[in-house]
Parts: C-alpha cells; structure tokens; sequence
C-alpha cells in the first residue's frame, strides 16, 4: 500500500498529512473529522482539496496536527492534503490546485509585541503637557 506524505504550515500551526488508498475516512489526531472540527465550516476547509480534484471518496488521510488555533490548524491540514494530492499524481491533480489557490502558503504571521507599547504597533497616548 503506497502512502503519500507532506506537510502544512498555517499562522503556529503544523499539519503532517499521510494520504493512502481507501474510503474516504479523514482522522486528526486519532479522532475523525466531526470529532476533532465541531463547526461546519471548518470541515469544509479540510475537504475543499478532494472536492476540487473530485477525490473526496478515493483516500484515507491521516493527520497529525499541533500548534496553533482550530482555524489555522485547518487551514494547514488543507495545504497538507493538496500538497500529498499533488505529490501522488501531479498532472491530474496539480493544475486544478493551483487554479484554486490551494498550493500557496499563507505566509502571515502574528507581529511580535515591542517593548514600550502595549501592542506590536499600537502606543501609549501622547501627552503633549
């Protein structure tokens, strides 16, 4: 049995992605998907690679996810999945990824906290007297 890896980054998340033939079963962190994703809308992010290349019954994907929130750990077990996707057939798959915008990393990262201020950029209010 062939197994396809890769990995997703997203804002402190990381997402490693183990694709192999199957059903169609997705499971993050030993727990299925409607386990780990309570909201609707996060679980559309992690399917929406095997829906555009239309694979969404073909593979079984094992995740293993850690850092970061639930919604940037979504975003890199997306980019972990078509990222495996476009590794395992690269003419048939890779095109329609890339159309869609889901072989780009999200490279934006939280500002770091200045010393002085009480925010990466925000200051203290200026008192002219």
């Amino acid at each position: 049995m062939e197994q396809t890896n890769a990995i997703g980054r997203r804002k402190a998340a990381v997402a490693r992605v183990y694709l192999s033939a199957g059903k169609g079963a997705i499971t993050i962190n030993d727990r299925p998907l409607e386990g780990y994703f309570a909201e609707e809308t996060l679980r559309y992010v992690v399917r929406q690679p095997l829906e555009v290349t239309g694979t969404l019954g073909e593979f079984d994907i094992k995740v293993t996810v850690d850092g970061g929130g639930i919604k940037g750990q979504a975003e890199a077990i997306r980019l972990g999945i078509a990222r495996a996707l476009s590794e395992k057939d690269r003419e048939a798959y890779r095109s329609a990824l890339k159309a869609a915008g889901l072989l780009t990393r999200d490279a934006r990262e939280v500002e770091r906290k200045k010393p002085g201020q009480p925010g990466a950029r925000r200051r203290f209010q200026f008192s002219k007297r």
